[in-house]
Formats: C-alpha cells, structure tokens, sequence
C-alpha cells in the first residue's frame, strides 16, 4: 500500500479506504533513551537536549498518526518555530527560572500532544500487532514524562520548594515522582508539597488508571485468535 496513505487521507482529500500499521518501534527507543539521558546528566545542557529528543519523539508519533494534512502542518509549524526559542531559554543563565519553567511547560505540550495521537492510532487498530504494543507502551512513557515535565513547570514558575519536607527536585526527581504515581505505587520518599502539585499528581493517578483500563481492554477486544475449521 502507498506510504501517502498512512495519514488516513487520499492525495484528492477523500479518506482512505485503509491505513497501514503505525511504526513505533524506534519512537519506544527514543523515548527509553531520553528517559536513561536524566540518570546520567543534568543541568541545563541536559534538558536542552532531552527538549530536542522530546520535539523528535512527537514528530516520530506524528508521522505514524492518522491527523488530517492541515494538523500535521500546525504541528510542523509549532515544533519548528518553538524549539529554538525554547532551547534558548534552557540553555541561558540569563532567563533564570521563569525562562526555564516556561521551557518545560512548552515540553509538557509537545508530549502531550504526542501522547493524543499515540493513543488515536493504537485504538484505530482493527487487530492487536507488535506496533500496538509498542504504541501503548510508548504513550505510557510519554504520559510519565509529560507530568514530570508539567511538575518541573510549576517548581520552576512558582518559586517554591515543590517536594515536601525539602526534597531536592531535580529532573531525576519528577521524573522518578512522575512514574511512581503514574503507576501508583505511592513509595511515599517524595510528595507534592504544594496544593498546584498535589492536584496534579492526583490527576496523574487518575490518568495512569483510566489509561490502562482503557488501552488494555481495547488491546484485548481487538485480539483476533487465529481463524481456523471448527472442530
């Protein structure tokens, strides 16, 4: 089948009669390797670099999806004119912390709006492959590490200690903060001190339950055994 029509849009603007596979297998690495990159590097070196590797993994989740032309353009768009300015405000001590919570909030956009066309295409799959798998695990790294970067926001924009009994908060903190409630293991070393923090860890936990409940049973209900003459 032509690759053209692996947005769900013909060339005459007509939808497509089908769609092949998403490919995730190379987004699920770049996520898992942005994700290792905060254990052994920080700064703001670091997270400009992670921002770069977030900004490919979104367009990795872009080319896969099935948004129309005009959302791919607007998203091409947003990526390509935002990321400099964002690397700017990472990398330069001038912009203090403002300029740096403004750049993870823009970073917790950008996966979130990867996370929402993950999610579409894996549930627009008529039967479970290896992609959806790869799919479902992707969109669960990105939903982790768009909360910690939602995290990293309000630390940075709000001037107050985020992490109670004055834990220190770095990107390995939310990070690893982010994923422990996402899972709701809950270990109980690091909690929201402030009430912003505290209602988004909430709604984290809420999301990482409603998220597998949901992409699982979707997994499961299209599970097709392999056909066969009846017994």
């Amino acid at each position: 089948m032509p690759e053209e029509l692996s947005t769900g849009v013909s060339p005459a603007g007509a939808p497509a009669p089908a769609r092949i596979p998403g490919r995730y297998g190379l987004l699920l690495l770049v996520l898992i390797a942005t994700y290792l990159l905060s254990a052994f590097g920080s700064g703001r070196w670091t997270e400009a670099f992670q921002l770069v590797l977030f900004t490919g993994a979104a367009l990795l989740a872009l080319r896969s999806s099935s948004v129309s032309r005009r959302a791919v353009r607007l998203v091409l768009v947003a990526a390509i004119a935002g990321l400099p300015v964002m690397l700017i405000l990472l990398a330069n001590p001038a912009t203090g912390t403002t300029g740096r919570g403004i750049a993870n909030l823009w970073t917790g956009l950008v996966l979130l709006a990867a996370v929402v066309m993950i999610v579409r295409r894996v549930l627009s799959f008529g039967t479970v492959t290896v992609q959806s798998i790869y799919g479902a695990l992707s969109a669960y790294l990105v939903l982790g590490l768009m909360f910690a970067a939602f995290f990293a926001a309000i630390w940075h924009l709000s001037g107050e200690s985020f992490f109670a009994r004055g834990e220190t908060a770095s990107t390995q903190h939310f990070q690893y903060f982010s994923f422990t409630t996402l899972t709701t293991l809950g270990y109980g070393d690091y909690t929201a001190a402030q009430n912003s923090g505290q209602a988004v860890a909430v709604l984290e936990a809420l999301t990482g339950q409603v998220f597998l409940a949901t992409l699982v049973a979707r997994l499961v209900a299209a599970f097709r055994a392999p056909s066969g003459p009846p017994d």
